[in-house]
């Protein structure tokens, strides 16, 4: 399935990445891996996580901090949101579902 990243979200995830790179050379890297290691469980299996709000989904990262926010639609999954867990919740409700 293909997925398909808000602009907001592809904004969230590259600050996330250069906050941790500053933060420890390397360490942006392995935000990005583990991204993109969920990214691949969700294509899979994207009815396997949760429901946080209505029909929005959340898959947790374990290393880092942060969640990813999607809907399923009909030919792709749509990332709402790359949020971290402990800061402004629900920050993300008013955005859209691109269809």
């Amino acid at each position: 399935m293909r997925l398909v990243f808000s602009p907001e979200a592809r904004l969230e995830f590259e600050e996330a990445v250069r906050y941790y790179n500053r933060q420890l050379a390397g360490l942006g890297t392995g935000l990005q891996e583990e991204v993109r290691a969920v990214l691949r469980r969700m294509r899979t299996w994207p009815l396997a996580f949760p429901l946080e709000a209505g029909e929005i989904r959340r898959a947790l990262l374990g290393r880092f901090p942060y969640k990813l926010l999607y809907s399923i639609e009909s030919d792709h999954l749509y990332i709402l949101a790359v949020a971290h867990q402990h800061r402004k919740p629900n920050y993300w409700v008013s955005r859209t579902v691109k269809k």
